[in-house]
């Protein structure tokens, strides 16, 4: 007991210790913590005038208070924080040098072991080697379980092996989301935010998704993902640069921003009369109901009705019918009226848009 006792001394953080560097205490507060069972984060840094950090508090990853779920009260959460005071404080030299200044070594819950501290979020690192071989093989259609399991054998087991199963899928989920072309350029990339998914919970009922907007000077189409909030406002719910306006393409798109989502679809989405984007919004929306935008509709008339010589009475008609109908019923009626009027039975789009 007194070995182990003096062994644990030897680690323990204490006032008036001094690193050389503010990495290399981290670096020491993590190891103890690594030993001790609990997970080291940096609280909190304060800079001085030149932007150098001179303070800093080192923390167990249980610090704070848990945020109540007040969506679902019901569903049970692992509880991750319990106001844990346990930390030091440190402060850098006039010679650069860093200084413990303060200690406090209680924790207010147990302690993990320390043989199940590789499973330490901070202590989770995959290598570049690991990270090239996880694309090499998903590239070659290997599934990330099958990918995984190949690492386990070769390392000799779980143990040996510096991250989880999980970290594999995310950083393949990762990589797939930001695919390079043969020259190494990025082909498609997603920018969608916590305020993006917080709007989209509470307004995500109707999305409209346009690629209308100028190309840039990468000669990349951009594509916005749109919701109208309580007060008639457009707000941005996700957009992305695309290389191909294709199927595939639509397909890698509307699936990484239904992943931000949590995989929750809207119930509606609006777009232009693109084939590819209708062909990809059946195989990633199934059931959400696809209507076109009457903005693209209606900006096509002059090229799909210019040749009949009533052209301007059809347009007026039409634009009377859509403009002017209250309910679906009346719109119905005006339609049906409005193709019998002009004989357009065989007009192949405007049957195809109602």
């Amino acid at each position: 007991m007194e070995d182990t006792r003096s062994a644990e001394e030897e680690w323990e953080p204490k006032p008036g210790m001094i690193f050389d560097s503010l990495d290399n205490l981290v670096q020491h507060y993590k190891s103890y913590g690594n030993k001790m069972g609990f997970e080291v984060i940096i609280r909190s840094s304060k800079k001085g005038y030149d932007g150098e950090v001179t303070n800093a508090t080192l923390a167990c990853s249980c610090i704070g208070k848990s945020r109540s779920n007040p969506v679902n009260a019901f569903k049970m959460h692992p509880v991750t924080k319990t106001d844990c005071k346990a930390r030091i404080g440190a402060a850098v030299r006039s010679d650069g040098k860093w200084k413990i200044c303060s200690v406090v070594f209680d924790h207010n819950h147990e302690l993990s072991s320390p043989t199940k501290s590789r499973y330490f979020r901070s202590n989770r690192i995959i290598q570049p080697y690991v990270k090239r071989k996880l694309e090499v093989n998903d590239r070659a259609g290997i599934r990330p379980n099958k990918n995984f399991n190949s690492m386990l054998v070769e390392a000799g087991g779980a143990e040996n092996l510096p991250f989880l199963q999980k970290d594999c899928r995310n950083y393949i989920e990762k990589v797939r989301r930001l695919r390079l072309d043969e020259e190494g350029r990025l082909k498609n990339v997603l920018w969608v935010d916590a305020r993006s998914r917080a709007a989209f919970k509470e307004f995500g009922d109707v999305v409209t998704f346009d690629t209308t907007y100028l190309t840039n000077k990468y000669d990349m189409p951009f594509g916005a993902f749109v919701g109208v909030d309580h007060h008639g406002h457009s707000i941005l719910l996700g957009c992305g640069l695309i290389s191909n306006e294709d199927t595939k393409t639509f397909v890698w798109l509307f699936q990484s921003w239904l992943a931000c989502m949590l995989n929750c679809a809207p119930k509606a989405i609006i777009t232009d009369q693109d084939k590819a984007m209708q062909n990809a919004i059946e195989i990633v929306f199934p059931g959400t109901r696809h209507r076109w935008c009457l903005w693209h509709i209606m900006k096509k008339l002059p090229e799909k009705l210019r040749g009949y010589s009533q052209y301007e009475q059809i347009k007026f008609s039409l634009q009377n019918a859509v403009y002017d109908s209250l309910t679906c019923e009346e719109f119905e009626e005006r339609w049906n009226r409005y193709i019998d009027k002009y004989n357009l039975h065989d007009n192949d789009w405007l049957l195809g848009v109602q």
